[in-house]
């Protein structure tokens, strides 16, 4: 369920803050009085985040009034922790993840925006005789991780197609593999396909694999989100004057990234090298771009479907409750 009108939500928060003695608060062990500490991953789908920390944006919206923070992670369960703990206020992250820190955290971790959406294909090994979802009966599929978004979109296809995994008692391996171990293992003849985000699947198929479903075919016609902004809603109720205007960049990141995306491709992918030391060959970048949507939408009914598949699977115990997402009016 939706909940509209932040704006409003924000504004009245700040009165019941200031009238409490609560403005500026730490929110957390990793807060201080004017600090946002931002969780994001170096890939292309975290792109206004990436965008946003390579231009300074947010360090010159704020000024000198609050300080700016980033952490980056490799995987959604340790930014997850940094939620919990309060070493980060917001975050760039997977849907799944973002549901299930929504239900563990009893509904204190709510999504308040949408980043990427799409951006995920089913790659098989080259040579392979897979020609559809059907063809991977006996077959094993690699996923990034167990629990993720990937991991559940595949699940929702193999039920689709009367399909199940081996530990569901059917004939379909899945098994979890860092994205960047993927190639070797399709050359070893470890792994016969495998569904991954961008731009994992671009490089993939640079090197030989072989696109069974593309992004926009993978699930929902990819309308899906690949990621999502989450928000610890004690920050969100201290801080409302930051969240808005986090929201604010955060929107203004994703209309400069769609007015250029050349431009905006090649400053993410120079971030990417600074954070990490490695960039995307041109090919590679320009190819991940066109299959990722970069936007603040986010469609209810993949969500209400992630939570239903994660709920099915025991990654939750729980559907999430109603302040999973709040939303701009």
């Amino acid at each position: 369920m939706r909940i509209k009108g932040l704006k409003k939500m924000i504004a009245a928060a700040g009165v019941i803050a200031a009238m409490t003695g609560l403005a500026g608060c730490g929110g957390g062990s990793g807060s201080g009085d004017n600090d946002v500490n931002i969780g994001y991953f170096n890939n292309v789908t975290h792109a206004q985040a990436l965008y946003m920390k390579a231009n300074g944006t947010l360090e010159e919206a704020f000024g000198d009034d609050t300080t700016v923070s980033w952490t980056a992670f490799n995987a959604g369960p340790a930014e997850v922790e940094a939620l919990f703990s309060g070493d980060i206020d917001i975050g760039y992250i997977g849907p799944v993840p973002a549901i299930s820190a929504n239900v563990n955290s009893e509904g204190d971790v709510s999504v308040i925006s949408g980043s990427t959406q799409a951006g995920a294909e089913l790659v098989k090994a080259p040579g392979s005789d897979i020609q559809s979802v059907a063809d991977l009966d006996g077959k094993t599929v690699a996923v990034p991780q167990i629990g993720n978004t990937q991991h559940l979109c595949l699940l929702k296809l193999l039920s689709d197609n009367g399909l199940s995994t081996v530990e569901d008692g059917g004939t379909v391996t899945v098994t979890a593999v860092e994205n960047a171990d993927v190639q070797n293992l399709m050359d070893q003849g470890n792994i016969d396909a495998a569904v991954v985000p961008e731009p994992w699947g671009s490089q993939l198929v640079q090197n030989g694999a072989e696109i069974v479903l593309d992004y926009n075919e993978l699930y929902m016609d990819g309308n899906y989100p690949v990621a999502v902004v989450v928000v610890r809603n004690e920050f969100m109720e201290e801080h409302p004057d930051i969240v808005n205007e986090f929201l604010a960049q955060h929107e203004a990141a994703t209309e400069a990234i769609n007015a250029d995306v050349n431009t905006a491709a090649q400053t993410i992918n120079d971030e990417i090298n600074t954070a990490t030391g490695k960039s995307l060959e041109l090919d590679v970048l320009n190819s991940a771009f066109q299959k990722i949507i970069v936007s603040t939408d986010i469609n209810q009914d993949a969500m209400d479907d992630f939570a239903q598949v994660s709920l099915e699977q025991k990654f939750i115990d729980e559907l999430p409750g109603d302040n999973l997402i709040v939303t701009v009016e």
